[in-house]
């Protein structure tokens, strides 16, 4: 892929260094120190999904659509780092991908770790995690909300490899994810992280101190096995009860009903976007 949540060569670089719809309240009980007065259901999808640097053309989704393969589509909707121009991405796109019965996920591609090898635009410290994880969840909410995305809707924050056995650096960027997910949460946006099974996503996994960490984890873990459970490789008590998203293969490139795009794959069973 040529560029993604930051570069195809960058993500490499980093990982080397280190359909049914079901509406219901899942989720919630696993996130703590909510703060926001009524939670909307939550929207969950079980299925197939895919993400591509770039939100597809809408004559693409209508033809993959079709196709029937996926019914899950991730896209990102802001962050300094993210990789690609966004030409299709519009709350007309959104309502159009809701309508043909796309499941939209959001992603946020927000600062990133000291220690973190990969180029990017923004970064945190020990001293300005907090605040600037409360800055990007209230941009990512904002743009959220312009694509039409509700209350109650996820946003992932895609968090790249880092050196977890670094000790700052990785309680610098749980003080930034946790102050993220707090911020999203007092504005009644569920979180979840995007991140990879051998540093961020198993940081999160990992953490003893749960307070304000995301209440659904997406792991990449490229073994090519489309599954949430088999492969999940931390407490079996986590993140259960429709909170999961794996990632299990990058960079395949297909073509349905004509169009040909590269994606990854993602088998899902969590939270999309409640579109309004």
């Amino acid at each position: 892929m040529p560029k993604h949540r930051l570069s195809r060569r960058g993500r490499y670089i980093a990982w080397a260094a280190t359909g049914v719809v079901v509406v219901a309240g899942a989720g919630v009980a696993a996130q703590t120190s909510m703060a926001a007065p009524a939670w909307p259901a939550q929207k969950t999808y079980t299925g197939r999904a895919f993400d591509a640097c770039t939100a597809p053309s809408p004559a693409a989704m209508k033809a993959w659509r079709k196709d029937a393969y996926y019914g899950g589509v991730a896209v990102y909707i802001g962050g300094r780092n993210r990789g690609c121009a966004q030409p299709h991405l519009t709350k007309s796109w959104v309502k159009s991908a809701d309508t043909l019965g796309w499941r939209v996920i959001p992603l946020y591609v927000g600062a990133q770790p000291p220690c973190q090898k990969s180029r990017n635009k923004e970064r945190f410290t020990a001293a300005t995690a907090a605040s600037v994880g409360a800055s990007n969840a209230n941009d990512a909410i904002a743009k959220a909300s312009a694509l039409g995305m509700k209350p109650g809707s996820p946003v992932y924050l895609n968090m790249e490899s880092y050196d977890i056995a670094d000790k700052a650096c990785n309680d610098a960027t749980l003080t930034y994810v946790r102050s993220f997910t707090k911020t999203l949460r007092a504005k009644t946006y569920r979180a979840g992280l995007y991140g990879f099974s051998s540093s961020s996503a198993k940081a999160i996994a990992t953490a003893k101190n749960r307070t304000d960490l995301p209440g659904n984890l997406w792991y990449a873990l490229w073994n090519g096995q489309e599954t949430t459970t088999r492969d999940w490789p931390w407490d079996p008590k986590l993140y259960t009860d429709h909170s999961r998203g794996h990632q299990y293969k990058a960079n395949s490139r297909e073509t349905r009903g004509g169009h040909t795009i590269t994606v990854d794959r993602n088998a899902w069973d969590a939270p999309v976007a409640i579109i309004g």
